[in-house]
């Protein structure tokens, strides 16, 4: 299976995640504060990965294991990497909306040169682009782009993609520590951010295991700072520093369950033990999963969480 949930969000209620990039991690950036982990493949070309009937397949089959007392608000492509990459988005996207449930992507907006990805991204329903960087060194210290994009024409070209979408747009910027919470850069994006009038921008602070270590959240005075200046201009601005909750969805495969989930973001412990009794399940799964070295544990901030060991695939 390639979905999970559905998940609580913070952006989007109850969300059926979809995972439409086959691994190992590919993306257009490398960001230090990936929760997924370091990119592998690197690339900003589109190419397939799984067909789109087979993703909506396993949606479908998903919704029924649900139930219709457990539907979830938004089918989203929250990905092992960016889900642009993937050629056929726009008619996965198509073939889900006859579900009747909206369907969201989460981007990092660095593909938007492509007019292929523009019109895939303008028949989702909701649409989200990462904006962390209000200049081009910034970019490049915490994005970490894949070579040959360019941070001008990226501006330009999520500013000609809001001008022309229908749907709710959103932005997100991930706020770090020593990297781009400077009074400069937030001005700089406060103020490109306003130019493209999302219906929201949300802040974000680190609260899952980085990809580099050295990420930490900013200090509070910065992200009230932060919050200040993106509301100065107009902006409707929420913060994003909370947990979301241990209510995930479960399938009654315990194996699934875990390895769909930690694919795209790591587990807190919390949540695993509630989705381990949710499956009716017993810990023994957990450890025969990390001596596979289909998953390992982690601590950040005091907290254990288990992410997706791509040990056999690298």
């Amino acid at each position: 299976m390639i979905t999970f949930g559905p998940v609580p969000s913070r952006r989007l209620g109850k969300s059926l995640g979809i995972n439409n990039i086959i691994p190992p991690k590919t993306c257009s950036y490398n960001c230090i504060y990936c929760q997924v982990g370091k990119t592998i493949r690197k690339s900003s070309e589109r190419e397939d990965f799984y067909e789109p009937e087979f993703i909506y397949e396993n949606v479908t089959r998903h919704l029924e294991t649900a139930g219709k007392n457990n539907l979830p608000d938004y089918l989203t492509f929250v990905s092992n990497g960016e889900p642009t990459l993937d050629k056929n988005l726009g008619k996965s996207v198509r073939l889900l909306k006859s579900t009747g449930i909206p369907v969201a992507v989460i981007s990092n907006a660095s593909t938007l040169y492509n007019n292929s990805v523009k019109e895939d991204l303008g028949q989702a329903d909701w649409v989200s682009l990462k904006m962390d960087a209000g200049d081009i060194i910034t970019w490049y210290l915490v994005n970490r782009p894949v070579k040959g994009l360019n941070f001008c024409r990226m501006l330009t070209e999520i500013m000609n993609f809001s001008s022309a979408y229908s749907g709710r747009l959103f932005t997100e910027t991930m706020m770090v520590r020593g990297f781009n919470d400077s009074a400069e850069n937030v001005t700089a994006l406060a103020g490109m951010i306003n130019e493209l009038k999302p219906e929201k921008a949300y802040l974000s602070v680190p609260t899952r295991p980085p990809a580099e270590k050295f990420v930490k959240p900013p200090d509070i005075e910065k992200l009230n700072l932060a919050w200040q200046v993106f509301n100065s201009p107009k902006i409707k601005t929420e913060l994003l520093t909370g947990f979301e909750g241990t209510e995930t969805g479960f399938t009654g495969n315990i194996y699934e369950d875990i390895l769909n989930i930690t694919a795209v973001h790591p587990l807190r412990e919390d949540s695993l033990l509630k989705l381990i009794q949710n499956d009716g399940a017993d810990h023994s799964v957990v450890d025969s999963l990390i001596k596979q070295h289909l998953i390992k544990m982690v601590v950040y901030e005091g907290r254990k969480y288990f992410i997706r060991d791509y040990h056999k695939l690298v």
